[in-house]
C-alpha cells in the first residue's frame, strides 16, 4: 500500500489507480441519509428527511431518544441545547442542569425531563451554523418529531415517489436510559410493530452498545423478517458503554480485530466504523494507510456501513480539501473521498449530503 508521503506527492488519480479494489458484499452500497440530509437542512427535522428522500438516500436515520413520558423522538442525543431554540424559552429556564451520559458530563436541557407535548412547543435549529450559516435559515421553521411521524411520513414519501425507503434507526444511550427507568428497546419494538410500512420496509437498527443489540435480534425479525443489526463503532480506545457499566474493559478497537469481528458477527449483520477506522488519519488531517478493517470484516460475515461522508472542507482528509475554506462546501472532495472507499469495498455509507453520495456511487469506477 501507499504511504502517506507518497500519496501526497501524487495527483489524486495516480493515488485511485494503485489502489488496490476490493469487492463489496452489496450487490450495490446504500446511500444513508445521516440524521437526513442535514448539510442542507436542520438535522432530524421532516424537511430534513424529505430532501434525503428527493436526493437519492436508500435509507432515512432517525436517532431516537426517549421524552419523560416514554415516547421515542427523533434527536441525535438527549441534549437539546444545540438542535432547539429551548434556550430561548423562558418557562424552561430552571430546567437547565448537568447530567453524566456513557460517563460524559453534559449540562443543557433532556429529553427526559419534558413531556411530549412541551417537546412539541420547540422549534428546531440548525447544530453547525458556523458551518453550516445557510441552515439557519430555516431556524424555528420545524418542531420535533416523533419515531411514530417519521415512520408515517417515510411511508407517506415512499407511496406517492413509488419508492420503498429503509429506516435505519439507532437506539442512543441505552444504558443510560435504563438507569433512568426507561426501557427504549420495548418502546421502538411496539412501535415497528404497530406500523405496517415497519413491518415490510427494509430495516437496521443500530446501537454503540452490545447487549441490546444481543437482545433485539430474534425480536427484531419476529416483527420484520428482513431485519438487519448494526454494531456501530466508536473509538478505538473507547468501551462500549454498556461494557463500561458492567466493569468491563473490552475496547471497540478489541472488536475491530478479526478476533472480535467473529464474536460480533454472532449477534450483528453489519459493523458502523468511522471512516477514520478504515483510512486513519494524521493530525493534520491527512489520510495515511488503510486499514484492512473493510476486508477483515467481510472475512467474518459482516458488512460495513461506514459514517460519515459531510461535504465540508472542514471535514475532509487534508489531501481531498480546496483552498476556499473550513466551512466551504467541497462537492468534488466528497466525492473523491467516498470513492475511496468504495474502492475498498465499502457497502453502504452514511453521508450528510445523499445527492453527493448517490454522485459517487453512480459514478464509481
Amino acid at each position: 500500500m501507499l504511504t502517506r508521503r507518497a500519496a501526497l506527492g501524487m495527483s489524486l488519480a495516480a493515488f485511485w489507480a494503485s489502489a488496490r479494489a476490493a469487492p463489496s458484499l452489496a450487490p450495490k452500497p446504500l446511500v444513508f441519509s445521516h440524521r437526513g440530509a442535514s448539510a442542507l437542512r436542520p438535522e432530524h427535522t421532516l424537511a430534513a428527511y424529505a430532501k434525503a428522500m428527493t436526493d437519492g438516500a436508500d435509507y432515512i436515520e432517525p436517532d431516537l431518544v426517549p421524552t419523560k413520558d416514554g415516547v421515542l423522538i427523533a434527536r441525535h442525543e438527549s441534549n437539546i441545547a444545540g438542535t432547539t431554540d429551548v434556550a430561548d424559552r423562558p418557562e424552561f429556564a430552571q430546567r437547565r442542569r448537568s447530567m453524566t451520559i456513557d460517563g460524559k458530563k453534559e449540562t443543557g436541557w433532556f429529553t427526559t425531563d419534558f413531556t411530549l407535548a412541551e417537546l412539541k412547543t420547540l422549534r428546531a435549529k440548525e447544530r453547525l451554523p458556523e458551518i453550516r450559516a445557510h441552515n439557519t435559515r430555516y431556524d424555528g421553521h420545524f418542531d420535533v418529531p416523533t419515531f411514530e411521524e417519521v415512520i408515517d411520513f417515510v411511508a407517506a414519501e415512499s407511496a406517492a415517489r413509488g419508492k420503498v425507503f429503509g429506516l435505519i434507526p439507532e437506539i442512543k444511550n441505552s444504558t443510560h436510559f435504563h438507569q433512568l427507568g426507561f426501557d427504549p428497546e420495548a418502546i421502538f419494538l411496539r412501535t415497528l410493530a404497530a406500523h405496517e410500512y415497519t413491518r415490510q420496509a427494509p430495516l437496521e437498527v443500530q446501537s454503540f452498545e452490545t447487549g441490546n443489540l444481543q437482545t433485539l435480534g430474534d425480536k427484531l425479525r419476529a416483527i420484520n423478517p428482513q431485519a438487519r443489526v448494526m454494531l456501530l463503532m466508536g473509538g478505538r480506545d473507547e468501551t462500549p458503554p454498556d461494557l463500561l457499566a458492567a466493569g468491563q474493559k473490552t475496547t471497540f478497537g478489541d472488536l475491530m480485530t478479526p478476533h472480535g469481528l467473529k464474536e460480533v458477527r454472532r449477534y450483528a449483520d453489519v459493523i458502523g466504523p468511522s471512516n477514520i477506522d478504515i483510512i486513519p488519519r494524521d493530525a493534520n488531517g491527512a489520510w495515511g494507510e488503510p486499514s484492512t478493517l473493510i476486508e477483515d470484516a467481510h472475512r467474518a460475515g459482516l458488512l460495513v456501513h461506514s459514517y460519515t461522508a459531510r461535504p465540508e472542507n472542514y471535514f475532509l482528509p487534508l489531501q481531498l480539501r480546496n483552498d476556499q475554506g473550513p466551512s466551504a462546501r467541497n462537492p468534488e472532495g466528497m466525492i473523491g473521498e467516498v470513492k475511496r472507499y468504495l474502492d475498498l469495498g465499502l457497502d453502504g455509507f452514511f453521508t450528510d449530503d445523499p445527492a453527493l453520495g448517490r454522485r459517487a456511487i453512480d459514478t464509481a469506477g
